[in-house]
């Protein structure tokens, strides 16, 4: 069991005259979906300290039981600033030895489709916080919406790490299972953890649906269910905010995940395996190659959920066009700010598919519109390239006068 723990610095209704004006792009001051503040606090009442109680009972009651986490850095930098006991919960739980913590992107970045450079460089600012809060270096790296193909399976090798997790979409696995560890196609030794997405949505996607046709799913019918696929291991991978937040403490899905270690554990054949445990006890079966992008959203499991559309590209290449600049500035508010520009949420906010996934995507979406969310971030790219400018002509004039200092000397 895996789960990903991630909240975005949503960005406020920033308008075009606060460009020059405002360097407050992230913290709305009223009581919208875009006051980060308060959704951070809704979601962990509603979700992180409530379920984290019941893991950790869990993790006391049941010595087999593991699972796994994904914490965002712009997550655990909201989590210290918002709720510092959201911190100190999931301290408990990784000091049980029975909870791993992986690796990703500290800002949640699609990076990685722009710039190498900065999609390393992000992966060791997460690895250094995760170190910092936990103690613990990460072995098996999680990239941002479980996005992979073979070139990024190979660059997570050459940053020393021996798994990473992916989704397991029937468009790469044709007949072959999810359930089983697989090489990763250009790597020396690099393991794919694919999803079974199916068993997976059936809980984070399905469990409330009452126009399911297995609603209400109990415990032991989904046991029942685990049980007979055939393979080596199981990945249940999904949002935190299954538990509470997506699926209501009403639906019953906490009473379910209290039961759900005990019900597992009555077959002698099944045990709880963390994916560090997974990576080094599992051989891989075959190799596999993914030639291009998957993920983990919507029918398509492709990048159409960030990429589909002008006003995403645009967003995304006017803001890449910045990197150089904004690193080259050796300002750390200024990087921060742009590096939190990088987070996927902003594009997927963007995004205007409707059909099968509009109403997910609507579901997700603090704005009105998507090209609300558009405006929004193109104010805020417009701001930054104002402080670029005028950080040139800072680094210039002090230039000019250590110059001037230096002939009068």
């Amino acid at each position: 069991m895996y789960f990903q723990v991630h909240q975005p610095y949503r960005i406020k209704k920033y308008r075009i005259f606060d460009i020059g004006n405002n360097l407050n792009y992230f913290d709305a001051n009223d009581h919208t979906d875009l006051n980060n503040r308060k959704v951070f606090h809704k979601v962990a009442t509603k979700c992180y300290l409530p379920a984290n109680k019941v893991f950790l009972e869990l993790l006391k009651k049941y010595p087999e039981f593991k699972i796994a986490y994904s914490l965002s850095g712009v997550f655990l930098e909201q989590a210290q600033e918002f709720m510092p006991e959201v911190i100190e919960s999931f301290q408990e739980l990784v000091k049980t030895g029975r909870v791993e913590i992986l690796s990703e992107t500290y800002y949640h970045s699609l990076a990685f489709l722009y710039s190498v450079d900065e999609y390393k460089s992000q992966i060791k600012l997460h690895r250094e916080k995760i170190e910092e809060l936990f103690g613990v270096t990460p072995t098996v790296f999680r990239n941002t919406e479980l996005i992979y193909n073979d070139w990024i399976g190979s660059i997570v090798e050459s940053l020393g790490y021996k798994g990473i997790l992916t989704e397991g979409a029937d468009k790469i696995l044709g007949w072959k299972s999810p359930n089983y560890l697989y090489k990763a196609h250009g790597t020396q030794d690099l393991k794919l953890l694919l999803k079974n997405y199916k068993l997976s949505d059936d809980v984070a996607f399905r469990f409330s649906e009452k126009s399911w046709k297995e609603h209400p799913l109990t415990v032991d019918k989904y046991a029942q269910w685990l049980n007979v696929p055939q393979g080596d291991v199981v990945n249940l991978f999904m949002d935190y905010e299954t538990f509470g937040e997506h699926q209501w403490e009403d639906s019953g899905i906490f009473e379910f995940l209290k039961h759900f270690p005990g019900e597992i554990l009555k077959n002698p054949h099944n045990h709880f395996i963390t994916p560090t445990e997974a990576v080094a006890t599992l051989p891989a079966v075959d190799e596999l190659s993914i030639p291009y992008y998957i993920s983990w959203a919507d029918t398509e499991r492709d990048l159409s959920a960030w990429m589909s559309n002008d006003i995403q590209k645009d967003a995304m290449g006017k803001l890449f066009q910045m990197e150089h600049e904004v690193l080259e500035s050796d300002d750390p508010v200024l990087i921060h700010d742009w590096r939190k520009l990088t987070t996927s949420d902003h594009f997927y906010y963007m995004c205007t598919k409707w059909f099968s996934d509009g109403d997910v995507h609507k579901y997700f979406n603090p704005y009105e519109t998507p090209y609300d969310a558009f405006i929004a971030f193109m104010n805020v790219v417009n701001d930054i390239r104002m402080r670029i400018a005028k950080n040139k002509e800072e680094k210039n004039g002090q230039a000019h006068s250590d110059q001037a200092t230096h002939m009068a000397t």
